[in-house]
């Protein structure tokens, strides 16, 4: 299992010439091999900013994605035509500074089409990764309940009476990718799973009840499906299971303790690694970690990736002090709250701030554990 005290979710905000470069090629004025030479050079700067700041493990910074989850919809078909306001869509919530943010979901979302993939979702973003970094590459994956999402009782009936139907189709989409991740060397993969904390605010626990029926049976299934996947990882990759509560341009979706979930979630899910929101008071206390096994290490989020505030040294010790009053400290590791740029939209904080922060984590897991 992989033991860095020093992690990262993910996503790093992307460079003003990479989202250049995006529009560019989207309207014609520039070339897929001018556009992916731009590309490679936005993985390379973010593998650089993360060696830099000490990281053990380093991401492609997902520069190659739309949002954190696009990789399926680019390399799968049958999912119909939509925007990135499919991934976006929702009552975000913000502080006054920036406000809340209200995007209806997209009349025309739905799967339209039996799946069929045309490419490995990201195998390419992880050989490539893999071929400029000595440290532990991370490439994350989305949970396949999240796609709960893109399935509707009037566009996909046609193809897919049901909801289960679907996501069995998703499942082995992703256990194909997990089996070829492992084959190109991967150990660490991390499956994105924002949708549980969803459940625990009535806020936004009401539309996966009303896809996909009560909390606790959609609860109970959604573990069965991720655990699916990550049960084509053998023994010796780490599997990775990231929560949050919504992160795009600083805003938030739900709020609330893990309480309701942390019983079921964190006693069945497979993955040995389970990386937390807990930046603030949203998050509630850390008692729902009485409920962690032995078994697995806990990757406490507590470096906000939504503003600027830089947290200090001792705040964080203090907070992991707390922490190890349900999870030994040998158990426990640090990262960000969550991706800086879980979409292009990106948080409102600079490259420097987030320069700022990854180097926090990794000083305050040196401090502590070291």
């Amino acid at each position: 299992m992989i033991s860095a005290r020093a992690d990262v979710v993910g996503s790093l905000i992307r460079p003003p010439e990479l989202l250049a470069a995006q529009e560019q090629l989207a309207v014609g004025t520039l070339t897929p091999a001018e556009f992916k030479k731009i590309e490679d050079g936005a993985v390379d700067q973010a593998v650089a900013q993360q060696e830099q700041a000490g990281l053990e493990v380093v991401t492609d910074g997902e520069m190659r994605r739309q949002s954190f989850q696009s990789q399926m919809t680019a390399a799968v078909e049958g999912f119909g035509e939509h925007t990135l306001e499919a991934f976006l869509w929702g009552e975000w919530r913000g502080d006054p500074q920036v406000g809340n943010w209200n995007l209806g979901r997209p009349s025309n979302l739905g799967v339209v089409d039996k799946l069929r993939r045309r490419r490995h979702l990201s195998a390419e973003e992880f050989a490539y990764l893999r071929a400029r970094t000595r440290r532990t590459a991370k490439i994350t994956l989305p949970s396949p309940s999240l796609w709960v999402n893109f399935w509707s009782r009037e566009r996909s009936g046609h193809v897919y009476p049901t909801l289960e139907a679907f996501l069995l189709d998703v499942v082995e989409i992703l256990r194909e990718e997990v089996e070829e991740l492992v084959r190109l060397g991967a150990t660490y993969i991390q499956i994105d799973a924002p949708h549980y904390a969803l459940l625990i605010d009535p806020h936004t626990r009401a539309f996966y009840e009303q896809q996909a029926g009560s909390g606790k049976w959609w609860l109970e299934r959604a573990i069965e499906l991720d655990n699916a996947v990550m049960g084509a990882a053998p023994s010796h990759v780490t599997c990775g299971f990231h929560l949050c509560r919504g992160n795009q341009g600083s805003r938030w979706l739900a709020e609330g303790s893990y309480e309701p979930i942390a019983p079921m979630l964190f006693r069945k899910i497979k993955a040995k690694r389970l990386l937390l929101e807990y930046d603030d008071a949203r998050s509630g206390s850390f008692e729902p970690l009485r409920y962690m096994p032995d078994d697995k290490m806990v990757v406490l989020g507590l470096v906000t990736t939504k503003s600027s505030r830089l947290e200090t040294r001792e705040e964080l010790s203090e907070r992991i002090g707390e922490a190890s009053r349900y999870v030994p400290l040998e158990r426990l590791a640090l990262s960000p709250q969550c991706g800086f740029a879980t979409s292009i939209v990106g948080n409102r904080i600079s490259l420097e701030d987030q320069t700022h922060k990854l180097r926090l984590v990794v000083e305050t897991a040196q401090r502590i554990w070291d």
